[in-house]
């Protein structure tokens, strides 16, 4: 059988340069890419996040023919007001000293990496029995090459969440990925869509839903939160399978010629920036629900280095989103193929690096005492 979804290449524009020869090449024999979520069994641990970049069949299709062992369809909910918005979305990109790149992104590594993607974003806006049935056929041909094709269901009203949820698992759809974290809800229409802060709510939500399905349902949870380890516990609590964390934050950026806000609005904050971030929840949640629990990281990670470091932090998988989107679906395939060089490298399988740093990590106390050790790292002065 062939291992191509589709026919053709996977993505028009050539992938970004990554420091491939860091690492030789796995050899073939028992894949060490293999993981489990739950009672999941991927092939690899790349999953590309639900967004623009899986708006329509032919995304999705690229996504998968590039690598990853699960795509997310992108988030539908019965709210009119948040369908609506992806008419009213806009991007921007832009450089670590905040000037505004061209987009598509440069395929050059450090250019990609280090980008910023500020936008505002919308949910998908077909009727929802075309885009289930859709996403369905989707995941059936996906079964084929060892993948799956997962529909994702923003919260607005509960009741019409569980609803959807039901026809998701009716339809044949094998994984569902419920967000109760999209950074938008405090500024798109009131109730079009949510960000869940409080851990009580999380879990009373969860368990709604995964009540009514007995398909595997992934919690997606903000990082907009003071404990946002607490808000996992809350979902494993009302029964979620595993935990995507972080959601991304809101920001503003003031356009320095115009002195108004970039795009004119707050936004959806992504990028490199966000990996240490995401690195100490994963670490943080790891050690608050248990080792067993499987989390899913996301928001930072651009390349397979990025990968392996989230799994380090504590995550069984990565999901990749802005990168895709900026970047291209090449992303995929170049961050499973630098993701195996350097599992070859350690001599180890993706499984056994799960969490290693995160349990390596120490207190403060812990550390060397060196009481002029700080004098290194400071301007000389007179």
């Amino acid at each position: 059988m062939s291992s191509s979804f589709s026919e053709g290449s996977a993505d028009e524009n050539p992938p970004a340069s990554r420091h491939f020869d860091a690492y030789p090449r796995q050899a073939t024999g028992l894949n060490p890419l293999r993981i489990t979520v739950g009672d999941l069994v991927l092939k690899n641990p790349l999953i590309c996040a639900a967004g623009e970049q899986t708006l329509t069949e032919a995304g999705i299709r690229a996504a998968l023919d590039a690598g990853a062992a699960v795509v997310v369809a992108k988030s539908f909910n019965e709210s009119e007001a948040a369908k609506t918005q992806l008419a009213h979305t806009d991007y921007a990109l832009f450089s670590p000293s905040w000037e505004r790149l061209a987009w598509p992104a440069s395929t050059d590594h450090r250019t990609l990496r280090d980008a910023n993607l500020l936008c505002r974003s919308g949910l998908q806006p077909r009727p929802f029995d075309d885009w289930l049935n859709a996403v369905a056929l989707l995941d059936r041909q996906a079964q084929k090459i060892d993948a799956f094709v997962a529909a994702s269901i923003i919260l607005a009203d509960l009741n019409a969440a569980v609803a959807m949820a039901r026809k998701v698992e009716a339809a044949g759809i094998r994984l569902l990925e419920f967000n109760i974290g999209t950074p938008y809800a405090d500024e798109a229409t009131h109730g079009g869509v949510t960000t869940e802060r409080s851990a009580l709510r999380v879990r009373e939500l969860v368990a709604a839903l995964t009540a009514a399905v007995r398909i595997p349902v992934w919690v997606k949870l903000t990082g907009q939160s003071e404990n946002v380890a607490a808000l996992a516990d809350g979902a494993r609590g009302g029964g979620a399978t595993a935990i995507i964390m972080i959601g991304r934050a809101l920001g503003m950026l003031p356009d320095l010629d115009s002195m108004s806000p970039t795009l004119g609005t707050n936004l959806g904050y992504g990028g490199a920036w966000s990996l240490p971030l995401t690195c100490y929840w994963l670490a943080r949640s790891r050690k608050h629900i248990g080792q067993a629990f499987p989390l899913i990281g996301t928001n930072g990670a651009r390349s397979g280095e990025d990968v392996a470091r989230m799994m380090l932090a504590g995550a069984s998988a990565v999901a990749m989103g802005s990168a895709v989107m900026t970047g291209g679906y090449g992303i995929i395939t170049e961050a499973i193929d630098t993701l195996s060089r350097y599992l070859t490298h350690h001599h180890c399988a993706a499984s056994e690096i799960i969490g290693k740093a995160a349990d390596r990590l120490q207190s403060f106390e812990e550390q060397p005492y060196r009481p002029e050790h700080w004098q290194q790292f400071v301007p000389k002065s007179d």
